[in-house]
């Protein structure tokens, strides 16, 4: 059984509530490959996830976009593992490079959230990239490495995660990785999987693409070996979204 197309939708901070219901209104009259080929999800903004929720297509589902490392309690402004679950969101981001960046989240902390959040029976996908400067400096694959390695030391069942690759230089910058660069990471990657983890679990985890994923480059990036999909960010907002989930079809024939 091959790995099933991932396609995740990040709508990071964005939107009001006609906007959402516009975007979901496009995904909902799509004509998409079925599930048995491709898996979506869509991450609105926390106070959009109801809405997302009660008027998205049965066959699309929602993730949250961040969750707290913890039971909930004196934490203000956090929302909990617990109140995603309570709500019936089933997938969550956790450490995307923007709050690695911006908030400071290190390593240590976002395999701790990927932990907590797994143990409350959340889907999870996680995040690791590396900066322009450290590809510059050759160091790529070490710090995709250890962003890695901080979520197996706390983590024995890969099941429920889908590692997404983004590297922070082609996020929102409209560069992009060439398939071989991203194929060249994703296969690293499961190289690292398969001595530290299992070949079971290198075998069997998605590994997905995002950074300035688009309409135009998506055939090309899914039809590279290693790569099971995308997570997707301005794109997502857009009719285009459609084409990149299509992108699964590559796969299909492949």
């Amino acid at each position: 059984m091959g790995r099933k197309f991932f396609v995740g939708g990040n709508w990071k901070c964005n939107g009001t509530t006609d906007e959402v219901k516009k975007i979901i209104s496009t995904l909902n009259a799509a004509e998409v490959p079925s599930q048995d080929v491709v898996e979506v999800v869509v991450s609105p903004p926390y106070v959009f996830l109801p809405l997302t929720q009660a008027s998205l297509r049965p066959d699309f589902h929602v993730a949250a976009q961040n969750c707290w490392v913890k039971k909930g309690g004196a934490y203000t402004g956090e929302v909990s593992a617990e109140m995603l679950v309570n709500l019936g969101v089933p997938w969550v981001i956790i450490g995307h490079s923007e709050r690695r960046q911006l908030l400071g989240e290190s390593n240590e902390f976002v395999g701790e959230k990927v932990a907590y959040a797994l143990s409350q029976g959340l889907k999870v996908i996680a995040c690791v990239g590396e900066t322009l400067e450290q590809r510059e400096s050759g160091s790529t694959m070490e710090v995709v490495a250890a962003q890695t390695k901080a979520i197996a030391d706390r983590v024995s069942d890969w099941t429920n995660i889908v590692i997404a690759y983004e590297p922070v230089w082609a996020i929102g910058t409209g560069k992009v990785a060439t398939p071989a660069q991203a194929q060249e990471v994703h296969h690293e990657l499961r190289k690292w999987l398969h001595a530290n983890t299992s070949p079971a679990v290198a075998e069997s985890t998605r590994i997905i693409y995002g950074g300035s994923v688009n309409g135009a480059n998506c055939k090309e990036l899914g039809g590279q070996p290693d790569v099971d999909g995308f997570l997707v960010g301005g794109a997502s907002l857009k009719p285009e979204f459609i084409d990149i989930i299509k992108a699964a079809e590559v796969k299909k024939s492949a």
